[in-house]
């Protein structure tokens, strides 16, 4: 009998994708708030738990026709603070006022603090949550980490207690990127070909507020921006070949709030031509995101750009007709055949997750892949 040949594994890019974050199903929920709040639930009985909801999503995503998969960040309650603290040198404390201020909300007290040198641990614990992802899927698993941006960004000047790092700028944002350079390493090791480095802050910086606000701290956020770009370039340079690097910007997402707002326009050429990425989830879901003209920055050739024309914060589902009428607009200012489609961000970037329930998500991702068949003709 004539052996079975196995099925190749899709390689990116993709023409449908996703950012990454799927709405906490109840069960995870409920395991979290028993272990971290009741302490009834051990770390063991918690993963079990997460390791039934994570097969269960990776499942519901290739179902949807996904060709990448991620385990929805269900053993995390941020989207970036748990990587963080699980850095050495950097750990994730609570304080009163601490939290993030969105629109007409506040996320929960969490801060970010550096209590010694950055590194990049060999055991840092989202290896294994990629090779779960990894074992139990046929098409190509991918993982979402915060970009280096996150921790320049979201540590205080005064959370930062190694006086290098506090005193020497080029110190700092050179730890950071060794540190991302090992990680990028590190999940090659473990079998990744497909890694997302969500890199915010860039769009954040495009805010006139928060360009003000920068700028009373003594900082230029352009140069911010070209630092920013640096420090992403550097970490993925060296990576092998065969291993393509996502970032996704959007301008915060938290119980279907925001932070920023404003156009790509100060970011788009850093973004686009310094920073090394292949593929670009750019949120585009609404007038505070601003007009495509940035795309016509987005360099010929094999690098591509998903607009997040398909909104997670809301349960209104978009219609197809007019996203290819978006589409039509996208590719006055960059090829159609470096487009593709992906929701404007994750449907949960924190645990608590945005107001909408797991029928419109997945409604959401049909139409993700519908919208790649009718435009491209197929994911």
């Amino acid at each position: 009998m004539a052996a079975v040949a196995a099925t190749a594994v899709p390689t990116p890019p993709f023409r449908a994708d996703i950012v990454g974050s799927f709405l906490r199903p109840a069960a995870v929920k409920a395991a979290r708030k028993a272990r971290f709040e009741d302490k009834t639930l051990s770390t063991g009985e918690l993963k079990q738990v997460e390791d039934v909801a994570i097969i269960d999503v990776i499942r519901m995503q290739e179902a949807a026709g996904l060709k990448a998969v991620t385990d929805g960040e269900f053993r995390r309650a941020w989207w970036h603070f748990d990587f963080m603290g699980m850095l050495d040198g950097l750990d994730i404390i609570q304080r009163e006022g601490g939290g993030i201020q969105f629109h007409g909300t506040a996320t929960k007290a969490d801060v970010p603090v550096i209590n010694g040198p950055l590194d990049f641990a060999d055991d840092h614990p989202m290896l294994e949550h990629f090779k779960f992802v990894l074992a139990h899927t046929s098409v190509t698993p991918k993982i979402s980490i915060p970009g280096p941006s996150a921790i320049h960004f979201r540590v205080a000047e005064d959370d930062i207690h190694i006086l290098e790092y506090k005193h020497d700028a080029e110190a700092y944002f050179d730890a950071i990127t060794r540190t991302y350079n090992k990680a990028v390493k590190a999940f090659y090791g473990a079998g990744c070909r497909y890694l997302q480095i969500d890199d915010i802050f860039f769009a954040y910086l495009c805010d006139p507020k928060i360009r003000a606000e920068r700028k009373a701290r003594g900082e230029d956020p352009d140069w911010l921006i070209g630092r920013y770009a640096r420090m992403m370039h550097d970490a993925i340079a060296d990576r092998p070949t065969d291993m393509l690097i996502g970032m996704h910007m959007c301008r915060g997402n938290f119980k279907s709030t925001w932070v920023a707002e404003g156009a790509y326009d100060p970011a788009a050429d850093a973004v686009f031509n310094q920073t090394g990425v292949d593929i670009y989830f750019m949120e585009y879901d609404s007038d505070r995101t601003g007009g495509l003209e940035p795309l016509r920055l987005l360099p010929k050739g094999k690098k591509r750009v998903l607009p997040g024309f398909i909104t997670t914060k809301t349960a209104v589902l978009e219609n197809l007709d007019d996203l290819k009428r978006k589409f039509e607009a996208a590719s006055k200012y960059a090829d159609i055949d470096q487009l593709g489609i992906a929701p404007q961000c994750g449907f949960a970037s924190t645990e608590e997750g945005n107001a909408i329930t797991e029928d419109d998500q997945k409604r959401k991702l049909e139409l993700v892949v519908r919208t790649a068949e009718a435009i491209w003709g197929g994911v």
